[in-house]
């Protein structure tokens, strides 16, 4: 799972998550949520799309094709920023049902779904799923470049930038662009002059910190193995 998708998912980040496994598994996330909710005309939404007719609904801001008219209207949110939906606890308002579902939770601690395998627990259904894909070593992804399969898609879509060349992190100081967000954030030490590890008679310095639970290590590798078990087990669980 890739950290510059999703970390601490802000509500933008989650209606992207959300509409994709929507458009990937052929359910809305309030028909998964909740069983007995509504579309906004009052109307139950409909789950049988015409195979015939797939991608049948287009947004009129960006021209983006659902398969689903639910998935058009949370969507259309994000042009119009509508949040029509308020946390009681809180305040704060979200674009969609799925998101204040969600939300809630953190105030309640509520997680309701819960792994077969390992017993880990999750407040939204589509963690759960993804995180079982752990166990079973699914796939579901494919690159069409080379074949290669992933676990999640947003791994997938990282991996096809070596084919197609993309580089969307840029380089604030010299506007070198990068492939990866930790390129970019290596490359940036040459403005910055910071050394991430230095040695000592006595011990190596740790300066590479975990951003989930505080953890230091001496070397990125180490990190970047730790935070690997991390997006696995635990940024799915919010």
């Amino acid at each position: 799972w890739n950290r510059d998708a999703v970390s601490g998912v802000k509500e933008e980040g989650e209606i992207t998550v959300i509409l994709e496994e929507e458009e990937e598994t052929g359910a809305l996330i309030n028909t998964r949520e909740r069983p007995d909710s509504q579309s906004d005309s009052g109307k139950s939404p409909s789950v049988e799309p015409d195979p015939e007719t797939p991608n049948q609904h287009h947004c009129a801001h960006c021209g983006k094709s659902f398969r689903w008219l639910g998935s058009l209207q949370m969507h259309e949110r994000i042009h119009t920023g509508e949040k029509p939906y308020h946390c009681s606890h809180c305040g704060k308002n979200f674009t969609q049902l799925g998101a204040l579902v969600g939300h809630e939770r953190t105030h309640t601690g509520e997680k309701p779904y819960h792994c077969s395998h390992c017993g880990k627990s999750f407040r939204w259904l589509w963690g759960l799923k993804k995180h079982e894909r752990i166990h079973t070593g699914e796939k579901p992804y494919h690159c069409s470049h080379c074949g290669k399969s992933f676990r999640w898609l947003v791994s997938l879509k990282t991996h096809e930038r070596i084919h197609t060349g993309e580089k969307p992190f840029q380089c604030s100081q010299c506007e070198k662009n990068f492939r990866w967000s930790g390129s970019l954030k290596k490359h940036e030490r040459i403005h910055t002059g910071e050394k991430p590890f230095q040695h000592t008679n006595t011990q190596e310095e740790k300066t590479y910190h975990c951003s989930h639970c505080g953890k230091t290590f001496s070397q990125s590798e180490d990190l970047k193995s730790h935070e690997r078990i991390e997006r696995l087990c635990s940024d799915l669980s919010f």
